[in-house]
């Protein structure tokens, strides 16, 4: 019975996250039922509301260890920008789910103070990356920056970029990115 499993996770709200990540996959976040998530994490219907009220608190839940995620991407690599696009890229790839719920904000609260600060040391990475490479206005530069990475990953999951890009996402996107980040 799905109820007296419950109780036998180590941890119980990560356990409902990775569910709800794999039960994205492939579809639409805003489709998620918590109830099929209960049924796929093995534990009661009332497990997810307990943890996160409701669908929209368990999406900002998502997108927030999404940010966190994508934060430890983008310090992967390190002072070189190229390396940190492709981190982007990478990170989406892995991450879909995270992804395509984090820059949708009409499915959660985005004025949590969780996931602002998430956002917000993850947005400060990318500007400060990206001001050490340029002599612009880093809040500029970071947009367009961000702007060529996330329309790349975005082509890249959304299957939109030509066949010859190849196979390899991060091997494509280091070839693309870095002919503007040289």
């Amino acid at each position: 019975m799905a109820g007296s499993r419950s109780y036998h996770h180590g941890d119980l709200r990560r356990a409902l996250l990775d569910a709800a990540a794999q039960a994205m996959a492939g579809s639409d976040p805003a489709a998620l039922s918590l109830r099929d998530l209960a049924r796929r994490a093995g534990v009661s219907h009332a497990a997810p509301a307990h943890h996160f009220g409701d669908k929209a608190g368990l999406l900002t839940a998502l997108a927030t260890q999404g940010f966190d995620l994508l934060g430890e991407a983008l310090r992967g690599g390190g002072d070189d920008l190229l390396a940190t696009g492709v981190a982007y890229v990478g990170f989406a790839v892995r991450h879909k789910a995270h992804f395509e719920v984090m820059f949708r904000p009409e499915l959660y609260r985005a004025d949590d103070p969780e996931l602002v600060a998430a956002r917000d040391r993850t947005g400060e990475l990318l500007r400060a990356g990206v001001a050490r490479h340029t002599g612009g206005d880093p809040d500029v530069d970071a947009l367009a920056a961000w702007s060529i990475v996330h329309g790349f990953a975005t082509l890249w999951l959304s299957g939109a970029l030509p066949t010859r890009v190849g196979a390899d996402p991060e091997a494509a996107a280091r070839e693309v990115i870095g002919r503007l980040f040289r």
